[in-house]
């Protein structure tokens, strides 16, 4: 089984001091970590890189313009192709955009699109694409709450659960 973490919109220093420390532990026992953008520092990127352990797949954000990562990556692990991208843009059409960048980007195989933005937590099927969104890691306004998500893959299978503190 690999256990992936998948955290976003961590806004730190903008909107939040510090990621949580139930957060940090997730990510640390994890197989693999996927970041979707939002991190607003060069220090917050290394934190996560160094909680990590290097297993890290990142992307920029909106807030994000000066660090030097894609704003649309993939990675496979387990057998499933992630799609990452931040998902910027207006709320408004959000699924569909997002969608149809991971239909864009998609390999052969398994895929599952992993997005951020909204701070709002998501695990949908758009036209046929599944669409996860993890929250905000700091529960960073408009999130009422930190969440995350933790993927776990299995024999082909992918299980999701979110993680709420």
């Amino acid at each position: 089984m690999v256990r992936i973490a998948i955290i976003g919109d961590t806004h730190i220093p903008s909107r939040a001091d510090e990621i949580p420390e139930w957060i940090t532990e997730e990510v640390e026992a994890a197989d693999h970590t996927i970041h979707v953008g939002d991190f607003d520092a060069a220090e917050t990127l290394d934190e996560v890189r160094d909680l990590a352990g290097g297993e890290l797949t990142a992307v920029t954000g909106n807030m994000d313009p000066h660090l030097d990562l894609p704003s649309v990556t993939t990675v496979e692990r387990g057998g499933w192709g992630f799609v990452v991208t931040h998902g910027t843009g207006d709320v408004e059409g959000y699924e569909d955009r997002v969608a149809g960048v991971v239909r864009e980007t998609a390999g052969d195989g398994p895929t599952v699109g992993v997005s951020g933005h909204t701070h709002q937590v998501l695990d949908a099927e758009v036209d046929g694409v599944r669409l996860l969104n993890p929250g905000s890691a700091t529960g960073a306004a408009p999130a009422e709450a930190a969440t995350m998500m933790v993927a776990e893959v299995d024999g082909g299978g992918l299980d999701v659960t979110v993680y709420k503190e």
